[in-house]
């Protein structure tokens, strides 16, 4: 099967990385001269666990190719996918002008029957305006070339995307037709060969279901943010109360970890795109833009607890943060807790010091210099009035308290994701301030 994928950020490289890993003959498309030369060979503009050798691996094989113009490989294709960006316009709707770019260009240069798919997150009836754009361009070349629209939303866990990918556990397909339906059946058949799990509907739907997922996992994590502010005021832990609720099956136990809130890519976008279509249908999602509302004032929680704790007076105050990437195993920075942190403390006048693994060069394009990017944890403790842990990287787990207490300013851990035990923590001779911990 031949694919072409519009687009290499991060749904683009990995779909298509996997697609030809399973044998597909693959080609990833953009417009940026250099980023396709870096991946011509092997230098990736994302950082995914296991994606780099993977990437070189089926390049070499010949399996995998990339390219500035789709017009070269559009004869050949079955299926092409959008995975362009749709970043938020400024009343929080998704931009899709991308995506009916590609639309239109492949309008213009198709030559035979495929499958348009969009696998962008795009709002409910775009699929409707990309093959309207289509169709417009083929009849300015007065031609007759069937196709199809489909729509193939992705799931993907920054961190965790490969496996993902290559063992999901459901895959959502939009389609209007049969022959469509069939292509995008073969297409999933060998990653789901034990248990085939492709969910065909209409298309709308499918555009739906990406929105109401991210929603849904949204949701849950600023409810148990609201439920462990609340459990500070009253005396009862987060940790328990999670655990309480987790093991009930109606319930389960994912997203009830309770934080400085969401960032990253998709949340944050998807949970505006989604009240914006609300309002554009005259149907206000209150709850939705509760949570939204939520999770912007869970992003300065970490702050308000530093401002508490030395009662206002912070200027001057050296401040350490581990872990700069919206979660772990990733080096997305979008939208991540850790930049609201970093804001509040320069704007009340501390100096930041800061560790991620993997996420520093990430970040410093957002701050630039405008705090002190550290060669390793400890550095980033040195001398430090207070260590903020905001992202639950595996290597902060068990850090040397003898050398923190050292080489630390004051013995002050702020936990912003409960990694610690409080108890073990304080025995070391620190103060230990955590989220939803009032007992």
């Amino acid at each position: 099967m031949n694919i072409v994928i519009a687009g290499t950020g991060y749904v683009g490289i990995v779909s298509g990385t996997c697609f030809a890993e399973m044998g597909a003959h693959v080609t990833c498309v953009d417009i940026d001269r250099q980023k396709i030369d870096n991946l011509e060979k092997g230098i990736l503009p994302i950082y995914e666990p296991g994606l780099e050798p993977m990437v070189q691996r089926n390049t070499q094989a010949g399996r995998l190719h990339f390219t500035t113009d789709i017009t070269t490989c559009l004869d050949q294709a079955d299926i092409v996918f959008s995975a362009v960006g749709t970043p938020p316009n400024e009343d929080g709707s998704a931009d899709i002008h991308y995506v009916l770019e590609v639309a239109r260009t492949v309008g213009k240069h198709m030559t035979g029957y495929l499958v348009f798919t969009t696998k962008s997150t795009v709002p409910v009836g775009t699929a409707a305006k990309v093959k309207q754009a289509i169709q417009q361009e083929l009849d300015k070349r007065n031609v007759t070339i069937p196709f199809d629209i489909a729509s193939n939303p992705e799931f993907l866990k920054e961190g965790d995307a490969i496996r993902d990918f290559m063992s999901p556990d459901r895959v959502v397909v939009g389609v209007e037709s049969e022959k469509a339906r069939k292509i995008m059946e073969n297409l999933y058949r060998p990653f789901l060969l034990k248990n085939f799990r492709v969910l065909f509907m209409d298309i709308p739907s499918a555009e739906m279901t990406k929105y109401a997922a991210n929603a849904m996992l949204a949701t849950r994590i600023s409810f148990m943010n609201q439920v462990a502010n609340l459990c500070e005021r009253l005396g009862a832990d987060v940790n328990s109360v999670r655990l309480g609720i987790g093991t009930d099956s109606r319930i389960g136990n994912k997203f009830l970890y309770p934080g400085a809130g969401y960032g990253g890519s998709c949340f944050p976008k998807d949970v505006k795109a989604m009240i914006r279509m609300g309002r554009e249908t005259g149907y206000p999602l209150e709850l939705i833009e509760s949570v939204d509302r939520v999770n912007e004032e869970q992003k300065k929680l970490l702050f308000h607890k530093l401002q508490k704790h030395f009662k206002g007076e912070l200027k001057g105050k050296t401040i350490a943060i581990w872990g700069l990437s919206f979660k772990p195993q990733t080096d997305d920075v979008r939208q991540a807790p850790s930049m609201v942190l970093i804001d509040n403390l320069l704007q009340a006048g501390c100096r930041v010091q800061a560790y991620d693994p993997v996420a520093m060069e990430q970040a410093q394009h957002l701050l630039g210099k405008s705090i002190h990017y550290a060669g390793d944890m400890y550095q980033a403790a040195n001398q430090a009035h207070a260590l903020v842990l905001v992202t639950e990287w595996k290597e902060f787990r068990m850090p040397d308290w003898d050398m923190l207490r050292k080489i630390m300013h004051t013995p002050l851990v702020l936990d912003g994701r409960n990694i610690y035990n409080p108890q073990e923590v304080r025995e070391q001779g620190f103060e230990y301030i955590g989220i939803g911990l009032g007992a």
